[in-house]
């Protein structure tokens, strides 16, 4: 083979595995190149300014890992998502062109079939059914309690921090309580009455 180069690929066409899907289902067809900031700007203009209510993310061979990590961001950003994945195998046709072909012969094409993991993975606004392989209900969204208990709380001036942690006592209080441990009837003598207590602010 060190004298041919892939010249193309392409991959079958096979319908998506999921039953029930409208016929205007967006499908993300995700490859080894592709950049996935295009492809979430896509995806998220569907969902959230047309309104989509399903989506649909394949990807095959080395495209697989990319087309998780585009599923898992929209999971984030969105929130509240049914999901089934479909794993199966796909077959790509690569055709190779001979670099270096017998004198005043055509150039020799080899094609080669091989078959690649795929995945497909539907993204649902709508519930979908749970009894059905690969199925994963919505995940909580993060930071849901914190938010919440943040606005039962004053924010007019007081910090989460200073609300488990009291002030220190002014210095006043702290020169009393000095006085009350080391005072003159102290065993340890009168001379530690002087001592001046530190206070930090």
């Amino acid at each position: 083979m060190e004298n041919f180069r892939k010249v193309r690929t392409s991959e079958e066409e096979s319908p998506l595995p999921f039953p029930d899907l409208p016929p205007d289902v967006v499908e993300m067809k995700v490859k080894e190149g592709s950049k996935i900031r295009n492809l979430m700007n896509f995806a998220m203009a569907q969902m959230e300014l047309k309104g989509s209510r399903q989506i649909v993310f394949s990807g095959c061979g080395r495209a697989v890992t990319k087309t998780i990590t585009c599923v898992e961001i929209m999971k984030r950003k969105l929130g509240g998502l049914h999901q089934v994945t479909k794993v199966r195998y796909k077959t790509l046709l690569e055709v190779w062109e001979n670099q270096d072909p017998p004198p005043g012969g055509p150039a020799q094409n080899l094609t080669v079939h091989k078959n690649v993991p795929s995945i497909c993975i539907l993204l649902s606004r709508d519930p979908l059914d749970p009894n059905q392989t690969g199925y994963q209900p919505p995940e909580p969204r993060p930071g849901l309690g914190t938010q919440l208990g943040d606005a039962g709380e004053d924010t007019s001036g007081s910090s989460t921090k200073g609300l488990k942690r009291p002030p220190p006592p002014p210095c006043e209080e702290l020169l009393t309580k000095k006085m009350q441990v080391w005072g003159p009837d102290s065993p340890r003598g009168s001379g530690t009455t002087d001592r001046q207590p530190e206070c930090h602010h």
